[in-house]
Formats: structure tokens, sequence, C-alpha cells
């Protein structure tokens, strides 16, 4: 079933230009497909299912990196900005990869239903296996997009068991505390929200707390809990990652999209840039422009 999956996302991608990622009909489907391994690349990801079909990954968020291949996944259960790069991947063997958003609400309607007690803490972000249940899944999930007409019928209905699966298997409990979070998780992520949502403002942590019911410092220890790394930490990426689309995107140059972002220093955008991207701005996005050409 697994060699079906392969030769049903390769059709696809075969008929698409370029190396994706592919946005499909499907509500919050995505097709990954690279034919060779990539530099580490800083991503916003929603909660969602990441499956290996063919070749590896790792992922870097806070301090902590997962490893995942074929057969595998990456759950993400908070929205978080990571840092990804493609392992294993070849013009014969190009790395093939499904991402799948969560719908929340089915989630928790049908962790409601399995009448089970979700995990009081756990990881925000896990590797599973995918299993016969889960493969039989995403290949039906592909063949979808061969007809749209079914898309509104059957796609709901193929969520729903992806999210059943996932909530009976060995890390269901863990997946289900996001679906159901607690009140103080809820207040959390609320906090998490007001970051992403004002990232380019200067937000004070106490503030965060003092709305979330919180002292700072319990505040801060559940925050790098869920995401694994400080609310300071988090803000950053989301900047350097909202100076990256500026500058590619729209053509702004490096000192522009520092300041649209939140930075008083062009100096210290450029050295928290290149520490995360790896290349100060200007090369960085040379060569993402000369990759698209």
């Amino acid at each position: 079933m697994w060699e079906d999956l392969v030769q049903a996302v390769i059709r696809y991608t075969d008929a698409q230009p370029g190396e994706g990622p592919y946005q499909t009909a499907l509500p919050g489907l995505a097709v990954l497909k690279s034919r060779q391994e990539r530099q580490p690349a800083p991503v916003f990801f929603k909660p969602a299912l990441c499956i290996v079909v063919q070749g590896a990954k790792w992922a870097l968020f806070g301090d902590q990196r997962l490893d995942y291949r074929t057969g595998q996944a990456l759950v993400i259960n908070v929205e978080i900005p990571m840092v990804g790069r493609v392992a294993e991947a070849s013009p014969d063997k190009p790395f093939l990869g499904l991402i799948l958003e969560f719908d929340l609400a089915v989630m928790a309607e049908v962790w409601q239903g399995l009448n089970r007690r979700a995990a009081d803490a756990g990881a925000s972000v896990l590797v599973v296996d995918i299993d016969g249940s889960l493969v039989d899944c995403a290949l039906r999930m592909v063949k979808l997009l061969d007809k749209p007409e079914a898309i509104p019928t059957l796609f709901p209905l193929i969520q729903r068991e992806i999210s059943y699966w996932l909530l009976t298997g060995p890390h269901g409990a863990e997946i289900a505390r996001l679906a159901l979070a607690t009140q103080r998780t809820r207040a959390v992520i609320e906090g998490l929200h007001t970051l992403r949502d004002g990232f380019a403002r200067t937000i004070r942590i106490e503030d965060l707390a003092d709305a979330a019911g919180m002292s700072a410092s319990a505040f801060h220890k559940q925050f790098k809990a869920l995401t694994a790394m400080t609310p300071l930490q988090y803000q950053k990426q989301l900047r350097l990652l909202e100076a990256r689309r500026l500058m590619v995107a729209e053509g702004a140059n490096a000192e522009t999209a520092a300041f649209q972002v939140g930075y008083e220093s062009p100096s210290q955008f450029s050295r928290d840039y290149s520490r995360v991207f790896g290349e100060p701005p200007r090369r960085d996005v040379a060569g993402l422009r000369s990759r698209v050409a």
C-alpha cells in the first residue's frame, strides 16, 4: 500500500510545475517534492500532520531536533516557527511529503466520542509511525485530487478518520491535549496568538502573563514547555520569517524589512538573520531569487 501512495504522489507532482510545495484543492493539504537536499529553512507551522512519503527530513524547534523519514510523520500540536531541512533526496528518488493542517474542532469531537482522558503534559511536536490505516487515508486523500466533485463530500470523512487513527494510536492522549486544552494551556495559547498577531510591536511578557492570569515566571515556564522556546525567541523567529518574505516577495531592502518587523537596529537584525538563515540578508535573498528565476 505504501508504494501505491508513493506512485500517487509522484503522478500528482509530475503534473505540477516546479518542485512545490503545491497547495491543493483539498483545504489545508499541501504536497511537497524536492529533487535535492535543501539548506535548513525556517518555516511557520499551524497544527498539522507532516507525512514523509519518500526520503527524510529533520525539524528543529527551540533547542529540540526531531528526525523523521519514510513511513513516519511529524505531528505539530501548536502554532510554532521551526527550522526544517530535507535531509534525503535525489533526482532519481525525490523527497515527497504531505502536510495536512488539523481541524481541531473535528479532533476534539472525535476525542470526546472516545470517552478517554487527554494527557496533562507532553510534547507539542512529536514523531509518529504511519501504519496501514493512516496510509490508506493518505492514499485516498491524494486520489481525491483527481475527483474535485467528490471533495466536499468525502474529504471531511477522511479528515475525521485520520483524527480517529491518530487519537487511538500510542500518542493519542498527547495529541488530544491541544485539541482539548485546559484553561491554563488556553491562556498560554492566547498569549502565543498575541505574539503572532503583533510580532512587530514591543510586547511585555508581564502583560501577556497578566492577561493569562499567571505570574511572569509561570507564564514563561508554561510557554517554553509548550513551544520549546521563550516568548522572545518565538517573537524573534516570527520577525525574521516575515522580514525574509518582505525581501524576497516584495523587494524590500534589509533595512526597510528590519524596521517593518520591529527591529530598531539594522545591524542587530543582520546578526540575528545570519544566525537563523546561515547568511547575511542580502546574500540569502539573492540566492533565493536565483533559485526561482
